[in-house]
C-alpha cells in the first residue's frame, strides 16, 4: 500500500505546508482489524496537539474529495519524534551533522548497526564512527533514524 501513501503525500503536501508546518512523511499501514492513515508532520519549534488538529481539519476534505483509498481508515496527524525515521533522500539531507542510526541490510566492515554522525549524502551516505568513517549507498539501508539528543 506504498502507493495510498504515496498519493496521499503529494495530494496534501500543499496544505500541510500551508498550516505552517512540515510534511515528513506518509505511511498507510494495517493493524490488527483496521487500516490506519498516519501522516507525520514536524516544525523547528516541535509539534503540539494544535498542530495535529489543524492539519487533520485541513487535509481531511481534501482527502475525502480525491478519495485515493478504497477502503476504510482512520486519519492519524501526528510529530514524527525526536528519533524520527529518515526515509526519503532529503531526511538525510536534512539532518547532515546530526547523529543517526543506521541498520544495514548487509555488513559494511563487519557492522549491520552503525551509530554515527552523518558527515555527507549524495549518491552514497557517509557516517563518522568512533573515529573511523563509514561509506555505502543509500538502498542498502534497512532503517535509519535520529538519535536522542
Amino acid at each position: 500500500m506504498a502507493n495510498a501513501a504515496e498519493r496521499v503525500y503529494e495530494l496534501i503536501k500543499e496544505t500541510v505546508e500551508n498550516q505552517g508546518v512540515e510534511l515528513w512523511d506518509v505511511r498507510f499501514l494495517k493493524e490488527g482489524a483496521s487500516w490506519y492513515l498516519r501522516v507525520f508532520i514536524d516544525k523547528p519549534e516541535g509539534i503540539n496537539i494544535d498542530d495535529c488538529t489543524n492539519v487533520s481539519h485541513a487535509i481531511d476534505p481534501v482527502i475525502d474529495e480525491a478519495d485515493p483509498i478504497d477502503k476504510s481508515y482512520y486519519l492519524e496527524v501526528c510529530s514524527c519524534g525526536i528519533e524520527r525515521e529518515l526515509v526519503k533522500p532529503w531526511h538525510f539531507e536534512k539532518v547532515i551533522g546530526e547523529k543517526i542510526k543506521v541498520k544495514l541490510y548487509k555488513a559494511v566492515d563487519g557492522l549491520k548497526e552503525i551509530e554515527g554522525t552523518l558527515v555527507s549524502f549524495d549518491e552514497t551516505v557517509k557516517l563518522e564512527a568512533e573515529g573511523k568513517t563509514y561509506e555505502f549507498d543509500f538502498k542498502e539501508i534497512s532503517k535509519a533514524n535520529l538519535c536522542d539528543l
